[in-house]
């Protein structure tokens, strides 16, 4: 993989220039004089997500540039080195292929010599075989009963992707109540534990190197619970699943071998959803549902392998996000869902992303010039309009924003769903064309109602528009779909990290704060006035000692 300053490009001088010509160009214009514009950008793959990109700040020289700068910077050398395994996250010494454990083609792949799809394969097997087990009733608990609860113990990556996926796909799940437990406040784990018999409960304990303080203090919890009430440590290998890479700690905790599901080094914790670590999705949903959402993810990897630049959805989205981030400054992006089931996926899409490419340093060593991985928030779209969009259409902020619905509902109430869409519809066409005071004053004479205090009160009614939206529309959220959703985002992702010379898939960030709550534990357990950290947090631990 190249390393390429993208500021000190041909094409990034070319779109600074470009910018300053559209800086000031208003959506309403750019639809007045191209009445074909949304079919010119948009673009729907596979009769299942149609990608609206129109209501941008762009035009077709403005996609042309952006496309010269992916071409400058070696985006196709890139896509090519990590489908093929060679070891682009150079920090760690990596290969990245999270793409193989779908990689339903069976194409072979190869790691230090090592066809990888074999060890896939065989993992993936193991997985259906336990799940076919847990759901039919086979597999039975300590004292013979079935299991009823399954309870997923991990935090991050082993948490945030599998917990969205299980609750997207609600309707399709079946008889198991699935529980997340990622967070060290005891208060998460005790209230779940306090509805669950532990003669019917299952623990997954999801932890790549079965060491995460977080999940492992769950964990022993989770397993003192369950011998409180069960007595017996042999009993452990009914109730206890690990997922991990670490052997030596499994057997430790007292885990039989037989039930660990392994992954690899070359699985980010982030991007792990489809390995083991998605052995709570299967057990949700059953494993035919579990290989269509490897399917669709699939498919997208082969659209963004295969299909040129100008075409590309995830190097669009990419593209367009970094002209706002690069050059109108822009720092955040909403994402908007429109289903209920998708609640969680802002959330995952802030890890995936913020955890990627919130890097400072580019793949040289040396301290970046220019802004990299963007602010991603977001909430379920409807519950926004009542919060938070006031800033969005009228704020000194600009925040483009992915709107994201489905046209076909799971759940066909009266009309819920017309009323839903109608909101998902009028949102991004209220952004892009606003309010103008001329409308303002044709509403007034349509409703012979004279507008008192009008010099007043006309600024305040005005909304100027030209607020950027993509409108990414999904047939059906279905275990297929939802997977080309997920990977469509996963290389946008590595996309905008390939132009921005970073490198998106490790996170030394997150270790300076394990390092240092690892150095305070003792100091929170012993008696002593504290005085080694600085006066601030010396002040903090001494308070939070008296009062505890």
């Amino acid at each position: 993989m190249k390393s390429i300053n993208p500021k000190k490009t041909i094409a990034w001088e070319a779109l600074e220039k470009h910018f300053i010509k559209m800086k000031s160009v208003h959506m309403r214009d750019l639809f007045i004089k191209n009445k074909n514009r949304f079919n010119e950008f948009s673009i729907m793959f596979d009769d299942q997500i149609l990608v609206d990109f129109s209501k941008n700040r762009i035009n077709k020289e403005t996609i042309n540039k952006l496309i010269n700068l992916a071409k400058e910077t070696k985006l196709k050398n890139a896509i090519n080195s990590m489908f093929s395994g060679k070891k682009i996250n150079r920090t760690e010494n990596r290969a990245v292929l999270h793409t193989a454990l779908r990689n339903l083609d069976n194409t072979p792949i190869y790691v230090d010599g090592r066809n990888i799809m074999l060890d896939i394969n065989n993992i993936l097997k193991k997985m259906k075989n336990f799940s076919d087990r847990v759901i039919s009733g086979v597999w039975k608990g300590c004292t013979g009963k079935t299991i009823t609860d399954i309870v997923n113990i991990g935090i991050g990556g082993s948490n945030l992707g599998s917990f969205m996926v299980t609750e997207a796909l609600y309707p399709y799940k079946n008889h198991l109540n699935i529980h997340f437990v990622s967070n060290i406040d005891g208060t998460q784990i005790t209230e779940i534990l306090k509805k669950l018999n532990p003669e019917t409960t299952l623990f997954l304990i999801a932890s790549k190197t079965f060491t995460t303080q977080e999940t492992m203090t769950n964990a022993n919890s989770a397993r003192n619970w369950f011998l409180t009430e069960v007595k017996n440590k042999k009993y452990i290998k009914n109730h206890f699943v690990a997922l991990s890479s670490n052997i030596e700690q499994v057997i430790k905790f007292g885990i039989d071998i037989e039930n660990m599901f392994r992954f690899w080094d070359w699985v980010g914790g982030r991007y792990s959803l489809w390995s083991a670590i998605g052995l709570s999705i299967m057990l949700s949903i059953g494993f035919e549902n579990f290989i269509q959402l490897l399917n669709g993810a699939h498919a997208m990897d082969k659209h963004f392998i295969t299909t040129p630049l100008v075409n590309n959805i995830p190097v669009l989205l990419a593209l367009i996000s970094i002209w706002y981030n690069n050059f109108f400054k822009v720092e955040t992006e909403a994402v908007l869902s429109y289903d209920q089931y998708m609640h969680r996926f802002a959330a995952y899409l802030q890890q995936i992303s913020m955890e990627s490419n919130g890097k400072c340093i580019d793949r040289n060593g040396n301290h970046v010039s220019y802004q990299t991985g963007s602010i991603v928030w977001g909430e379920i779209g409807v519950n926004g309009q009542h919060a938070f969009y006031q800033l969005i259409h009228q704020g000194t902020k600009i925040i483009p924003c992915d709107f994201i619905a489905s046209a076909i509902t799971h759940n066909k109430l009266n009309d819920h769903h017309v009323k839903l869409l109608s909101n998902f519809f009028a949102q991004t066409e209220a952004l892009a064309f606003g309010k103008t005071c001329e409308i303002i004053n044709l509403e007034s004479i349509i409703k012979d109602k004279k507008i008192k205090n009008k010099s007043f009160i006309m600024p305040h009614k005005i909304l100027y528009g030209n607020r950027p939206t993509n409108s990414i529309l999904v047939k059906k959220i279905t275990p297929y779909s939802l997977g080309a959703l997920i990977a469509m985002y996963e290389h946008k992702i590595f996309t905008q990290g390939v132009i921005l010379n970073i490198f998106t898939f490790d996170q030394w960030g997150v270790e300076l704060g394990k390092q240092l709550a690892n150095k305070i534990i003792p100091e929170l357990n012993n008696n002593e006035i504290i005085t080694s950290h600085d006066s601030s947090t010396n002040n903090l631990i001494n308070c939070y000692k008296y009062w505890k």
